[in-house]
Order: C-alpha cells, then sequence, then structure tokens
C-alpha cells in the first residue's frame, strides 16, 4: 500500500507531464487536482497548517470529505502538492549579473515566499516530494552559481545555506509581524509601556554595554528590532564568506 501511495503521488506531483491519476474508487470526480490543490493553499495561507485539514479542503470546495481521497492519497501528500505548487509562482527566468546578484536574488524570492506563504516554514521536509516546480527551482539556483569555480557538492551546500537562513530569517520576520498584530500594540508603543519597569530592574551602569547598544539600536529601528534588515545585513555577511569561497577554490590547483 505504501508502494502504491508513493507511486500515485509522483504521478500526480508531475501530473502535467505524465496525465491525471484517476481513482479507482468512490464518486465521480466533480473537480480537477488543480482545484483541490489551489483550495487547500488557499486554507493554509488563512489558518496556517497546524489548523490545515481534509475536511476543511473538502468544505472549501463543496465537497464530501471522503472525496478528497479520490484526488489525493492523505493530507501529508497534500502538502507535497502545495508545496510544490507554489514553488512554480516566483520568476525563473535567466540570471543577470554576477554571483553576488544572483544569490541575492535567489535569496529575496524566498523571503517574499515565505512572506505570501508563512505555513512553507511549517512544513516537513526533511524528505521532500520531487515534483516539477521545485526540479525547476533547484536547477535555476544551482545556474546562479554554475561556473563559479565550485565543486557540485559545494554549489548544493550553497544554495543550502542560502535557503536555510533565509527560512530562519523570514520565520522570525513573521513572528514579529504576528506579535504585532495579535498585541494590537507596535514595538514602539510596548516600549513606552514598559519602559519605565525595565529601567528600574535594568539600571544604565549595571548593563552599560548592552544600554548603549539597545538605544541605538531602538533609536535606528524605532522598534526592538528590524527583521528585513537583519536579513539583509545577515546575507550580505553570508555573501562575503562565498565571495572568499570562490577565490580560494579559483586560486587552487
Amino acid at each position: 500500500m505504501l508502494h502504491m501511495d508513493v507511486d500515485r503521488t509522483l504521478q500526480l506531483l508531475w501530473r502535467r507531464t505524465l496525465g491525471t491519476p484517476q481513482g479507482t474508487r468512490g464518486p465521480k470526480q466533480r473537480v480537477s487536482v488543480d482545484e483541490v490543490i489551489r483550495a487547500a493553499i488557499a486554507v493554509a495561507d488563512e489558518e496556517g497548517l497546524p489548523a490545515f485539514s481534509m475536511r476543511k479542503v473538502a468544505d472549501r470546495l463543496g465537497l464530501k470529505l471522503m472525496s478528497i481521497y479520490t484526488y489525493v492519497p492523505g493530507r501529508s501528500e497534500l502538502i507535497g502538492l502545495m508545496v510544490d505548487e507554489v514553488a512554480g509562482e516566483q520568476d525563473m527566468s535567466p540570471h543577470e549579473g554576477g554571483v553576488r546578484q544572483r544569490l541575492t536574488r535567489v535569496a529575496g524570492q524566498l523571503w517574499d515566499e515565505f512572506h505570501r506563504h508563512p505555513w512553507l516554514l511549517q512544513v516537513e521536509n526533511s524528505r521532500p516530494w520531487i515534483g516539477p516546480n521545485g526540479s525547476d527551482r533547484y536547477e535555476w539556483q544551482l545556474a546562479a552559481i554554475e561556473g563559479a569555480g565550485l565543486p557540485d557538492v559545494e554549489m548544493d551546500q550553497v544554495v543550502t545555506l542560502i535557503s536555510d537562513f533565509t527560512a530562519g530569517a523570514a520565520r522570525t520576520s513573521i513572528k514579529t509581524r504576528r506579535t504585532a498584530e495579535e498585541s494590537g500594540m507596535s514595538d514602539a508603543e510596548w516600549w513606552a509601556i514598559n519602559a519605565p519597569v525595565l529601567e528600574r530592574v535594568m539600571p544604565a551602569e549595571a548593563y552599560p554595554i548592552s544600554g548603549r547598544v539597545g538605544t541605538a539600536a531602538s533609536v535606528e529601528y524605532n522598534a526592538l528590532g528590524d527583521p528585513q534588515r537583519s536579513f539583509r545585513f545577515g546575507l550580505d555577511r553570508l555573501l562575503d564568506g562565498i565571495d572568499v569561497l570562490m577565490r580560494d577554490r579559483q586560486s587552487s590547483p
């Protein structure tokens, strides 16, 4: 049974190449697999993965719960289809400029994708489904550093490094935004309310360095932090390191 499910999911991922597999049991299909995936993405965008369920997808489409299983084997397989579908939303036109500019574009697109679909950060992807859009994107990401003098394994590691860093930075950004939305107050408003207490328990003489740096940062950001600015700073430092790596590899015999 597991083998059958895996085969069917792969065929669903590559349905535009192989043709959409038809269910062998259950009622006649009233909608397309694409419509099921788009409805599932909308549910996840609105509610996140912890609240995501096959029943909610069925309700959105006006279908009975069990009829959803004539389209996809199960919840985890549907999530794999959703992940691959949103990977196809981005522009993968040929790269321009140098490696630094190209990798900045790679990271920027991931940053935007995570903010459009925050549930992507909740997906268990240690062994992701291999679909057409994800495959096209990986090829496009690797093309950003093709010819830069790195061995193939290090090309893969650079893409993984950029992807993992961007995911972590986006997670912080999204949590910061949600905290503001759920609390109903900005960082500046939170600080105005709590600063008197903090000044009593954290006198300047006890925290001279962090007090100075924290004050400079809060004045600069007008908030407790600036996730997007931190993302750009961290990305620049990563790219500095990749520049050094490329020069080292190009100078090696």
